[in-house]
C-alpha cells in the first residue's frame, strides 16, 4: 500500500461497501457524507449455467436490464450527489470504488448465503442443466469526478490513485471467499458498449478461473512455464515494441486479433497488481497514459477500447501466469469498425485486418507525439 494515498472506507445506504481513495496531491478534506437516500433492497444473486458444449459458465443476471442508460450530465450517477442528483457516490472524490447495485456476480459469497443450486461436483465437470449461484463481486471503479473523459484524459497524479485502487482491491476481492480470479477492466466508448459516459472502469471477481485464462494455463502447460518470460524477451527486441522503461514493456502482439491491440507486460513474474512494487506503479501511471493518449492521436477522433488487465487465478499457477494489460479497439479506419461476424463469432476463428507490424509503426510515430 502506498501510504501517500489516503484510503476512506464506508457504505452506501443499502450496505455495499464504498471506498474513497484521495491523490497524494488532493484538496479534498477527509470528511465524506453520509448516503442518506431510501434504497430498494439489492437483487438476489444471479444464477450461473453451464454450456454442456464448451464447458462455460453464463451467469444470467437479469437485474442488469434496468441499469442506466446514457443520462444527461445532470442525472450522473458516478458523480458526486447533488440537491438533483441522487447519484451512488455521496461526496466529491478523486477516486472511489463500490460494488454495482446490480452485479453480474454476487452479491453472495462462498458459504451458507450461497449455498443453492448444483453445488456437487467441481466447476469443470460436463453435465446438463447444472447451475450454481453466481457469487462473487462486482465493483465500480470511478477515475474522476467528472462526467466525461477516460484513463487517458487523466493527470499523472490522478492515474496513479487509480493503478493504488486496482493493487488495494485486487488484495481486498482475493480473499472473499469463493473468489478464484479478479479482472480490472475498462471499455471506452459508444461503440464498445458503454453506458455512461463518465470516466470509470470495473473490476470482476469470478467464482471460477475465466475461459480465456485457462487457455492461457493449457498453452503454458505445452510449451513450459517461461511461456510469458520469453514471449516478452522476443517482443523487446522485436518489430513491434512501442515503449520499453524500466520495469514495463509495451508492443503490438505477433498475431495480434484486433486492428488495434497492444500489451504490456512487466518485466518480472508478478502475478496481479497487488504485488507490485511502489516503483512499478508510479512508472505505470506514466507509460500507460502515454500510450492510450497514443492510441487517440491515430484519428481524429478518441478511439473505442477495451483495457483488460489479466491477471493469474487467487489460488492457482501464480508462478507461471504474469499480470499483463491487452488493450484492444475494433477500429480499423477512421470510420470504419471490425465486427465479429460469422467466423469470429460462431468459431472463434479471427482474421486480422491490419498487419501488427504496420499498426506497431503507427503507434510508434503515435508516441513521439505525445507527453504526459
Amino acid at each position: 500500500m502506498d501510504p501517500r494515498i489516503a484510503v476512506r472506507a464506508g457504505r452506501l445506504a443499502d450496505g455495499r461497501e464504498l471506498i474513497y481513495f484521495d491523490d497524494v496531491d488532493t484538496m479534498l478534506t477527509a470528511e465524506r457524507r453520509v448516503d442518506a437516500r431510501t434504497l430498494d433492497p439489492r437483487p438476489p444473486t444471479a444464477e450461473m449455467r453451464q454450456d454442456p458444449l464448451t464447458r462455460d459458465w453464463i451467469s444470467i443476471a437479469t437485474a442488469r436490464q434496468h441499469r442506466v442508460h446514457l443520462p444527461p450530465a445532470d442525472r450522473d450517477p458516478l458523480a458526486p450527489q447533488g440537491p438533483d442528483n441522487p447519484s451512488e457516490v455521496p461526496s466529491d472524490y478523486d477516486v472511489v470504488v463500490f460494488e454495482n447495485r446490480s452485479p453480474s456476480f454476487g452479491p453472495g459469497l462462498a458459504g451458507p448465503d450461497a449455498a443453492n443450486g448444483d453445488e456437487s461436483g467441481s466447476v469443470h465437470r460436463v453435465g446438463l442443466e447444472r447451475v450454481r449461484p453466481s457469487i462473487g463481486r462486482c465493483e465500480v471503479v470511478c477515475f474522476s469526478p467528472e462526467h466525461e473523459g477516460s484513463f487517458g484524459t487523466l493527470t499523472p497524479s490522478r492515474a496513479r490513485t487509480v493503478i493504488e485502487a486496482w493493487a488495494q482491491r485486487t488484495a481486498a476481492l482475493s480473499e472473499l471467499p469463493g473468489v478464484e480470479q479478479v479482472f480490472p477492466f475498462e471499455n471506452r466508448g459508444a461503440e464498445i458498449g458503454v453506458t455512461l459516459h463518465h470516466p470509470h472502469g470495473q473490476i470482476y471477481a469470478y467464482p471460477y478461473v475465466t475461459p480465456r485464462t485457462q487457455r492461457l494455463l493449457a498453452s503454458i502447460d505445452d510449451y513450459g512455464p517461461s511461456l510469458m518470460a520469453d514471449i516478452l524477451e522476443n517482443e523487446r527486441h522485436g518489430p513491434r515494441v512501442l515503449v520499453v522503461g524500466e520495469h514495463w514493456t509495451a508492443f503490438v502482439p505477433f498475431a495480434a486479433r484486433w486492428p488495434i491491440e497492444v500489451h504490456v507486460l512487466p518485466h518480472r513474474q508478478v502475478p496481479d497488481f497487488a504485488e507490485t512494487t511502489l516503483a512499478e506503479r508510479d512508472e505505470l501511471a506514466s507509460l500507460y497514459l502515454r500510450l492510450l493518449r497514443a492510441v487517440d492521436r491515430l484519428y481524429e477522433t478518441p478511439t473505442p477500447y477495451i483495457a483488460a488487465w489479466h491477471q493469474a487465478p487467487v489460488h492457482e499457477r501464480r508462478d507461471d501466469v504474469r499480470l499483463m494489460l491487452q488493450l484492444m479497439s475494433p477500429r480499423r479506419s477512421a470510420g470504419r469498425l471490425k465486427y465479429l461476424a460469422g467466423s469470429e463469432a460462431g468459431m472463434g476463428a479471427w482474421i486480422g485486418d491490419v498487419a501488427p507490424e504496420a499498426q506497431a509503426e503507427a503507434l510508434r510515430a503515435a508516441l513521439e507525439e505525445v507527453t504526459v
